[in-house]
């Protein structure tokens, strides 16, 4: 594992792991996945990319990013909060929970394997700071689940795109790789915009 690279000043990158990357059964059920929804929706198979952020403030990068709590070598470095995966009452278990993590110095397994990475996205100093003091009041909405209504599973993307939309960074400087997707990406900047996230156990059921 080796850490991202240091932005000279400061400031916000974003970057595109493949899904899957490290790991033959996420990336083999990723691709059964989307070869059956784009067979539903009519369109070409295209590749499906999981997004990371590294704000750096004072010289020191930060890692932003969602993953299982199980994952080994990673697991509760700089974990800020914890949601469940596939439905609430499942996140009772560890095999079923994600962290959000906020790791300063922090590594992320699947670096070499970026793809049309790092993007800048900000050199603003005073948005690097707001997005990593956000990073604790992400929503915790259950992975994989449309709990917000806003037409797309919650998950990681759905996360960075969530804290580029109200840090005030916002996502016009963002480009998929080509011929790739982001499953979620859209979810999280629908929530982030109108404040889309359940308000009662009958929702969250």
């Amino acid at each position: 594992m080796t850490g991202p690279a240091v932005p000279a000043a400061g400031g916000v990158e974003l970057l595109w792991l493949p899904l899957g990357a490290g790991g033959r059964s996420v990336r083999w059920n990723g691709r059964v996945f989307e070869a059956v929804v784009a067979r539903l929706e009519g369109r070409p198979v295209s590749e499906l990319y999981h997004s990371a952020l590294v704000v750096t403030m004072d010289g020191v990068p930060h890692v932003i990013e969602m993953g299982p709590v199980w994952q080994r070598g990673i697991s509760g470095h700089g974990t800020v909060l914890e949601g469940p995966v596939g439905a609430r009452w499942l996140g009772r278990s560890v095999l079923f929970r994600y962290e959000v993590r906020c790791w300063p110095h922090g590594v992320i397994p699947d670096v070499d394997e970026a793809v049309a990475s790092p993007q800048p996205l900000s050199g603003d100093v005073r948005l690097a700071r707001r997005l990593l003091s956000l990073v604790p009041d992400v929503p915790p909405l259950t992975w994989g689940r449309d709990e917000s209504r806003v037409g797309e599973m919650w998950n990681s993307n759905s996360l960075i795109s969530w804290l580029l939309t109200v840090s005030g960074v916002g996502l016009d400087g963002v480009r998929l790789p080509a011929g790739g997707r982001a499953p979620g990406w859209d979810a999280g900047a629908r929530v982030a915009r109108h404040g889309r996230c359940p308000t009662s156990p009958d929702e969250l059921a």
